[in-house]
């Protein structure tokens, strides 16, 4: 019977290359859609984790209740026990520290005069210990755009846009003017050794790197950090890992009493990102739902006017004495054999998009000029083991609904109508 239902449907395009295609590219549509929405939620927890939170953050807990205005004046003291003793209890996880400084980049002429300056926003990693995960973690070596990263103390690299701005070249010497962990001023000469491109709007702008022990010395911030980032060892962002790790540490390392104790978050707890995650979550999940919903509705009418487009062909069986219930079996099977056709095709062609987007990416700076939020300038989709399936609930159920719905009127077919039906 399938066999026969199945020549049935390859000899008569009629009924099978329609659906066929409107099955395709509805699942196509959803996959593709599934995996983009995937990638946008995904792009904004690494972009924000790499670049700013952490899977886990520690800092004082003076530090902690301003750390949006990065106060280094409350930066914790004793990072290095702390770091040795935490990689210890964690040591599944990568860890280092960070400190976050603003200030006035000024870039001299020949004469020592004032060429060109601009306020810089600072980050200052441990750069040049070959253990660190930093290069990794910032993407540095693909970030790079002119000139080499820092390779020994004194030398630092800009962000390439701000570089341009200040019309600095590679090899040239900045002076930093900021202000120390004291409140004194604080100046110090660096050397450009290149520029990079983070391919993140907010810190494209004008953001500076350097390597930590330059900047503890220069802001006076020996074994000081106002900040120490930990990730799971594969990159990978665990909600609940990284909560139980942080009620671990703060149980053991943490005293509310004094205030510069540690004091460990986790990510969804840091700078309103639980209220952006949910509100991510909430919208991804909103319009997944609506796009699936939209996609079955459609697949849902095609059934139903591809049944009903064969009334007279019905009519005609029902007159040769075939059964109701057999008619109406052999119509679900064929719905069921469109859909199980159109949304393997419709599916596979969605992932080879999906992989495309998810491997090239879709440049969407041109909107992200003034964004305050780390997000990467890059979209990307991301393919899960959900986009695999996803397609399965437009592809069969709304095509067997449609049919089967539309089908119910075979039982209603009356003798008297058979004929007007066969003329038309």
């Amino acid at each position: 019977m399938i066999r026969f239902l199945f020549k049935g449907l390859i000899r008569d395009r009629s009924r099978s290359l329609f659906p066929l295609l409107t099955v395709t590219i509805g699942v196509m549509l959803t996959v593709v859609m599934f995996s983009w929405l995937s990638g946008a939620v995904t792009n904004m927890i690494e972009s924000s984790a790499n670049f700013s939170a952490g899977h886990v953050k520690i800092m004082s807990l003076a530090y902690a209740e301003g750390s949006d205005q990065v106060p280094n004046d409350l930066a914790f003291i004793g990072v290095e026990g702390l770091t040795a003793s935490i990689r210890k209890d964690y040591p599944d996880m990568l860890w280092t520290p960070r400190i976050r400084f603003g200030g006035l980049i000024d870039i001299p002429d020949e004469n020592g005069e004032t060429r060109s300056q601009g306020p810089v926003a600072g980050l200052a990693v441990d750069i040049l210990s070959p253990t660190t995960p930093e290069v990794e973690l910032l993407n540095l070596d693909t970030a790079l755009v002119r000139g080499r990263l820092p390779e020994k103390p004194g030398e630092v690299v800009l962000s390439d846009d701000f570089a341009r701005r200040l019309e600095v070249e590679p090899g040239e010497i900045a002076t930093l003017i900021s202000s120390t962990m004291g409140g004194s001023m604080a100046t110090d000469n660096f050397v450009i050794t290149g520029t990079i491109r983070f391919g993140i709007s907010a810190m494209d702008r004008g953001a500076m790197l350097a390597d930590i022990s330059d900047i503890q010395r220069t802001l006076d911030m020996t074994d000081a950090a106002g900040e120490i980032l930990g990730f799971s060892s594969d990159h990978l962002y665990d909600q609940d890992r990284t909560q139980a790790v942080a009620a671990d540490f703060n149980a053991r390392y943490s005293n509310a009493e004094d205030e510069f104790s540690p004091v460990m978050k986790s990510f969804r707890e840091q700078g309103g990102l639980a209220q952006t995650l949910d509100m991510f979550s909430a919208v991804y999940g909103l319009m997944l739902v609506i796009f699936v919903a939209v996609m079955s509705i459609v697949l849902w009418n095609a059934g139903l006017m591809g049944s009903l487009r064969r009334y007279g062909e019905i009519g005609l069986r029902l007159a040769i004495g075939e059964d109701k219930g057999h008619v109406y079996r052999s119509m679900i099977a064929e719905s069921l054999m469109i859909g199980t056709f159109g949304t393997l095709l419709g599916t596979a062609i969605g992932l080879a998009i999906s992989y495309y987007i998810q491997a090239k990416g879709i440049d969407i700076s041109s909107m992200m000029k003034n964004a305050s939020i780390i997000i990467g300038d890059v979209m990307r989709s991301k393919v899960t083991p959900v986009s695999y399936v996803i397609g399965f609930i437009p592809g069969l159920a709304a095509t067997f609904l449609g049919t089967a719905i539309s089908g119910i009127g075979i039982f209603r077919r009356q003798t008297s109508q058979l004929a007007k039906e066969l003329e038309s």
